[in-house]
């Protein structure tokens, strides 16, 4: 799949992944508070998987990792 901005896509994995690993999270653990299956999560950090999220998703994750959502798009 060819995707404009998977880059961008990659990184917010990555960088939801570092976050929920620092906050001693599971994945099942925020996906539960990000109300979405944890397939689904391990799928947004995988690095090598890109997928399309919501902004919605995106503000779900923010909260229920209590990060503001700007650190979420910083290298």
């Amino acid at each position: 799949m060819t995707l404009k901005h998977a880059d961008k896509y990659k990184q917010l994995g990555l960088n939801i992944s570092f976050y929920r690993k620092a906050a001693g999270m599971t994945q099942i653990q925020l996906a539960e508070q990000a109300d979405i299956s944890r397939t689904y999560l391990s799928n947004i950090e995988a690095p090598n998987v890109i997928i399309p999220f919501t902004t919605t998703v995106l503000f779900n994750i923010s909260d229920a990792l209590g990060v503001d959502l700007n650190k979420l798009f910083t290298p």
